[in-house]
C-alpha cells in the first residue's frame, strides 16, 4: 500500500458510483423491519385522540385479558417522577416545556403516547391496544399562534405564563437610522406551512435487554447515535457503556427521523422490565401524528432600501408553532429563522425576533433547511416586492447585495440566547459568481420577454432566490482505522448513514491517502459499539466532520504504515477532528413557471440551482443531493401541508392528504455544483451540501408566480401555492396570511 494512489488516480473529485446501491438494489439491504430477534415480542402505542384533555379514566385489564398478550404498560408503571426528553443543545428555560416519556393525567397533541401494550405478535399487540378504555376530558385546544388571531392561552403548563416557549433575537448594528434615512421600506406578512419529513422508512426500533451483562442494545440508530444513548442511559439510570445504538439501513431521515422520541424510552423500559426484545415499527399513520413536524412559521418583516436598491437594514417578527412540547431539536429551526433571514446579503442593521410557540399539534424539530427555507422565502418576496416598487430588476437588486469576496468572513447577526450553535459567519466565496452562472443557464435575459405573457392559455413568469446553507455543525467528529487479520483496511466513523452515501464519499476520501481504490476500504459508521465516541449525521455535517476525521485517521494509517517493516501488526489509529467554525455553502435557484388562470394550476417549467460546496468529493452523490433536495423543496411548494382544524384534529392524516411529490412531478430540474471557494475551515476545504437545494425553492417559485401575473399585481404570501390559493390570489389579486 506505499507509494502513489492507485495508476496515479486522485478518487476525490471522481464520479464514483455509490458503493452501497449494490446491496441496496439487489435486496441485501438490511432495513430495522428486516430484522428479527429470537424471542422477540412486539409492541403498539397506544395514543391520545384528543389534543387537549385530563385523563379522567384508563383500564388496561380488558387488552391484558385478550390471548397472546404480555404486558400493558402506563405511567403509573413506570412510576413519578416521569422523566422527559431531553434537549441536545439545553437552555434552562426551556424545561417546563418538555415532553414526558409518556402522558400522565394531561395530554396535550392527538397522538401522544398513553400506554404501550407488548403482545406475542404486532397484530395482536395492535388489537390489544384498541382494547384499552380510556376517557379523556376535553380542554379548549391551543390550534393558532397569537399572531394569527389566537391568544395567548389557555396555557399548556400550568407553571408557565407564556406559551410562548422562548423568543431568539438577532441584533446588530444601528437599525432605526437605518430605516430613518430610507428612500424606501418593504413591509409584509407571510406564513409556511405545516410539514413533516415523510422518508420512504418510518421509525422502527429494537429494544434487547441483555440480563446478564445489564446491557441494553437500541436496534435501529439514525442520524444521533450518541446522544441518544446518553440520554436513554440517564433516563433509565444506567451507565452510558451498558446501552448501544445500532445502524442499519435507512430509508430518509430529513431530519426527523433519528432524534430521541418517546418511543426510544418506552421500548427500553419494556425489554427490561420483560427480559425481552420488543420491537416496534411505526406505521403510515402512526408517523403524521407521531413524527416530529416542522416549518410552520408566520413573519411581519420590513426592510428598508436606499434609492439604489441597496439594503439598508431589517427587522421584524418570527413565529414559529413548535407544537405541544419541545423537542430535543426543536428550537433549530426558530434560531435559524432569526438569523439567517438575512441570507447572501450584505445586511449590517438587523433586528429580529423569533418566538417559539406551543400548540396543541405535534412537536415539531427539524426539516431539511430548517428556519432557512422559511426565512429565505421571507427575504426573497420582499427583494422581489422591493424591486417592483423601486422600478429596479431583480437580478440587479440582488447582484447589488451580495456579500462581496473581499468582506469574507461575513458575521451573521450574532443570537440570544446562545444555545451553543458556534461561530456563525460566511467563510469564503464569490456569491456573484454563483449568482451570474445560474442567470446564465437558465437563460434569464433570453426569457425576459416571457414575463408575464399568455402563451398556449398559460401566463409565464421567472424568479429568483438567492441562498446560503450552513454545515459542519460541531463540535467534532471521531474516526479509527485499522487493518484486520485478512488484511482488510476498515474505517469506523462517527457520522451516520441517513442515505447520503457516506460509505462511498469515506472510502474516496481515505483511498487517496492509503494509495488504494474505494473498494478496497470498508467503512463502518453510525454505531455506538464502533467508537467511544460520535456525533452523527445532521446539520450538513458528514462530509466535513466525518470526512475530515476520515482524512486524519487515514492519513496517520499510512504514516503508520510507511513507518512499519512489512508483516508487523498496526494498532489501529483513533482521531477526533474537532471545529467550531461553520462551512457556508451558497448559490442561487432561477424558477420558470407557467400559470393556467382559469384552474389556478402552476406547471414548473424549469428550474436551475447553482451552488458552491467548497470541494466536491462526489460529483454523482453531489448531484443526486441537490436535486433530491429541490424536488423535495417543491412538494413543499406546491402540495404538502398538514392541516389541523380547531379542536386539533389532523386532517391531513394519510398520503392520499399529504401529497408528496412522484418521479413524474418535476422532470425539468438541473444543477450544477462548483468548488472554485473551498472552506478554509478544515483541511479537505468540504461545506455542507444536503439541504442547499431545498433552501430557496418556496421563494424561487412564489416570485417567478408573481412575475407571470404581474399584470393582475398578484404578491404571494403564502405557501404552498396549491391550486385553491393560486386561484383565489388570481380572482382576489391577493390573499391575506391564514
Amino acid at each position: 500500500m506505499k507509494g502513489a494512489n492507485h495508476n496515479g488516480v486522485r478518487w476525490v473529485g471522481q464520479p464514483v458510483e455509490r458503493l452501497e446501491d449494490a446491496r441496496l438494489l439487489t435486496g441485501r439491504g438490511c432495513f430495522i423491519d428486516d430484522l428479527n430477534l429470537t424471542g422477540q415480542w412486539h409492541a403498539a402505542i397506544v395514543r391520545s385522540s384528543v389534543a387537549h384533555g385530563r385523563i379522567s379514566h384508563l383500564d388496561c385489564a380488558a387488552a391484558r385479558a385478550l390471548p397472546g398478550m404480555r404486558a400493558v404498560f402506563t405511567a403509573a408503571d413506570i412510576g413519578a417522577p416521569l422523566p422527559c426528553i431531553p434537549f441536545r443543545r439545553p437552555i434552562a428555560a426551556l424545561a417546563s416545556f418538555a415532553q414526558p416519556i409518556i402522558a400522565n393525567e394531561r395530554v396535550r397533541y392527538v397522538g401522544e403516547p398513553v400506554a404501550i401494550v407488548i403482545a406475542d405478535t404486532a397484530a395482536l399487540a395492535e388489537d390489544a391496544a384498541q382494547r384499552v378504555e380510556m376517557e379523556i376530558e376535553p380542554l379548549q385546544a391551543v390550534t393558532q399562534m397569537p399572531c394569527a388571531g389566537g391568544t395567548d392561552g389557555p396555557l399548556l403548563f400550568d407553571d408557565t405564563q407564556t406559551n410562548c416557549a422562548m423568543v431568539f433575537k438577532a441584533r446588530q448594528g444601528a437599525v432605526d437610522a437605518a430605516f430613518s434615512a430610507a428612500a424606501h421600506v418593504q413591509s409584509d406578512r407571510f406564513r409556511v406551512q405545516r410539514m413533516t419529513a415523510a422518508p420512504m422508512e418510518t421509525r422502527g426500533l429494537i429494544a434487547h435487554w441483555d440480563s446478564t451483562r445489564e446491557h441494553l442494545t437500541m436496534h435501529g440508530a439514525a442520524k444521533v447515535p450518541w446522544f441518544n444513548r446518553r440520554s436513554l442511559a440517564a433516563l433509565m439510570n444506567l451507565d452510558e457503556t451498558a446501552v448501544d445504538y445500532i445502524e442499519y439501513d435507512v430509508g430518509g431521515g430529513f431530519g426527523a427521523r433519528g432524534e430521541f422520541y418517546p418511543e426510544d424510552f418506552l421500548l427500553a423500559f419494556a425489554a427490561r422490565r420483560l427480559d425481552r426484545p420488543i420491537k416496534w415499527v411505526e406505521d403510515r399513520r402512526e408517523h403524521f401524528m407521531a413524527t416530529g413536524h416542522s416549518r410552520e412559521t408566520e413573519a411581519d418583516v420590513s426592510m428598508a432600501f436606499d434609492a439604489t436598491g441597496r439594503i439598508l437594514a431589517v427587522r421584524g417578527a418570527l413565529h414559529v408553532d413548535v407544537g405541544a412540547y419541545v423537542r430535543p431539536n426543536g428550537m433549530t429551526p426558530v434560531r435559524n429563522a432569526a438569523q439567517f433571514l438575512t441570507g447572501p446579503y450584505q445586511i449590517e442593521a438587523i433586528e429580529l425576533d423569533a418566538h417559539a410557540w406551543v400548540s396543541n399539534k405535534t412537536p415539531a424539530g427539524t426539516l431539511r433547511g430548517p428556519g432557512r427555507f422559511e426565512s429565505c422565502f421571507v427575504c426573497e418576496r420582499l427583494i422581489d416586492m422591493a424591486a417592483t416598487a423601486l422600478g429596479l430588476d431583480a437580478a440587479d437588486i440582488r447582484r447589488r447585495n451580495l456579500i462581496a469576496p473581499d468582506r469574507m468572513p461575513w458575521a451573521l447577526a450574532p443570537v440570544l440566547p446562545n444555545d451553543g450553535f458556534g461561530e456563525t459567519a460566511c467563510d469564503s466565496g464569490h456569491y456573484a459568481a454563483a449568482f451570474d452562472r445560474c442567470l446564465s443557464i437558465a437563460g434569464w435575459s433570453e426569457k425576459q420577454s416571457l414575463q408575464g405573457q399568455l402563451i398556449a392559455g398559460r401566463r409565464h413568469g421567472l424568479g429568483i432566490a438567492c441562498f446560503i446553507e450552513g454545515g459542519a455543525s460541531g463540535p467534532r467528529e471521531s474516526a479509527r482505522a485499522e487493518i484486520d487479520g485478512q488484511g482488510q483496511i476498515i474505517i469506523h466513523v462517527g457520522s451516520s448513514s441517513v442515505g447520503q452515501g457516506v460509505e462511498t464519499i469515506f472510502s474516496q476520501i481515505a483511498a487517496d491517502e492509503l494509495g488504494v481504490r474505494p473498494a478496497a476500504i470498508r467503512i463502518v459508521h453510525g454505531s455506538t459499539d464502533v467508537l467511544p465516541e460520535g456525533f452523527g449525521s445532521y446539520g450538513s455535517r458528514a462530509t466535513v466532520m466525518g470526512g475530515n476525521a476520515v482524512l486524519l485517521a487515514a492519513r496517520q494509517l499510512r504514516a503508520a504504515l510507511d513507518a512499519t517493516r512489512p508483516g508487523t501488526p498496526i494498532e489501529p489509529i483513533v482521531v477526533s477532528f474537532a471545529n467550531s467554525k461553520q462551512t457556508y455553502t451558497y448559490g442561487t435557484a432561477v424558477a420558470h413557471v407557467a400559470v393556467d388562470e382559469q384552474t389556478g394550476r402552476v406547471d414548473l417549467i424549469d428550474y436551475r440551482v447553482v451552488d458552491d460546496v467548497g470541494r466536491i468529493i462526489n460529483p454523482l452523490t453531489l448531484h443526486g443531493q441537490v436535486v433530491g433536495a429541490a424536488v423535495q423543496g417543491l412538494g413543499g411548494v406546491f402540495t404538502e401541508e398538514l392541516v389541523y382544524d380547531e379542536h386539533g384534529q389532523l386532517l391531513t392524516g394519510s398520503m392520499a392528504d399529504y401529497l408528496t411529490p412522484v418521479a413524474t412531478d418535476y422532470p425539468q430540474v438541473a444543477a450544477e455544483s462548483f468548488e472554485d471557494h473551498p472552506s478554509p475551515n478544515n483541511p479537505l476545504g468540504a461545506k455542507g451540501a444536503g439541504e442547499g437545494g431545498t433552501i430557496p425553492v418556496g421563494a424561487a417559485v412564489a416570485n417567478a408566480l408573481a412575475a407571470a401575473l404581474r399584470a393582475r399585481a398578484v404578491q404571494p404570501r403564502v405557501l404552498p401555492l396549491s391550486p385553491q390559493r393560486v386561484w383565489e390570489l388570481v380572482n382576489q389579486g391577493t390573499i391575506g396570511v391564514g
